[in-house]
């Protein structure tokens, strides 16, 4: 039992120590090209906070880690089979919920931990935070923390050398071969505003690739996703015990 897990902890445990911060995990359910499985954003969540979590806890951190959420927005997979799509308002609606009960037991301090590029919760946490004006609800995308040039050659953003890397590391037994793997090709904005990044707009996937990964993975290896593990989960823990430890009346010098 990893007490730090509320799935695996129990209801005397829990009572035992006082949670000094909840984290909730957030991923999605969708296709990751051909050698990837469907539910690669969520073991990625579940394994990189768990070891972020044992490495704070094991430095004095009360921190709490929720189950982790499986279903983001995928309005831009609508036509990719089995694409688990939820909208950004019943994001709002299941956030909200969980955040009453935190508020109403007294536990006020969340970090959302997102593992899926389509989840926005920017918007979501300004009209919950005014609605629980003593709530601090925090967000992290793991996908930003490190600088990825630093381990991997390729870019990309789905399904690419990073993830596979990532996979082939935490659950080899999911991970098919990279023989087996569609190349990640992916089109390009003809907008140039589109393309440079700096004007947005979703993109329609079955349009952009044809085996839904975004990004070359053929150069992926173990070794490769142990070594940005590690790195990643240390630098967020970091961020636990910080969030862990402060006082929401005094954020700022």
């Amino acid at each position: 039992m990893r007490p730090y897990i509320l799935a695996e902890t129990n209801y005397r445990a829990i009572q035992e120590r006082p949670i000094e911060l909840a984290i909730l995990p957030w991923g999605a359910t969708e296709a990751h090209n051909y050698h990837l499985p469907y539910g690669t954003d969520v073991y990625e969540a579940d394994h990189i906070m768990a070891e972020a979590a044992r490495l704070a806890w094991e430095q004095g951190a009360n921190v709490m880690v929720l189950p982790t959420v499986p279903f983001g927005v995928n309005t831009g997979q609508s036509d990719i089979l089995l694409d688990l799509n939820i909208y950004p308002s019943t994001q709002l609606l299941i956030l909200n919920d969980l955040v009453e009960v935190l508020h109403r037991q007294g536990i006020r301090k969340l970090l959302i931990f997102n593992s899926h590029g389509g989840n926005d919760f920017k918007p979501l946490i300004r009209e919950i935070g005014r609605r629980y004006p003593d709530m601090f609800i925090s967000l992290c995308f793991w996908f930003t923390v490190l600088n990825r040039s630093a381990y991997f050659e390729e870019k990309g953003d789905h399904a690419d050398e990073l993830e596979t890397s990532v996979m082939q590391y935490l659950r080899p037994d999911l991970v098919q071969p990279l023989s087996e793997a569609g190349d990640g090709a992916a089109k390009r904005w003809k907008i140039k505003g589109m393309d440079e990044g700096w004007a947005w707009a979703e993109r329609q996937w079955s349009k952009v690739t044809a085996d839904t990964g975004i990004g070359n993975p053929y150069s992926a290896t173990p070794e490769k996703g142990e070594r940005f593990f590690k790195d990643l989960t240390q630098k967020v823990s970091t961020l636990l015990m910080d969030l862990a430890k402060a006082d929401p009346n005094d954020l700022y010098e």
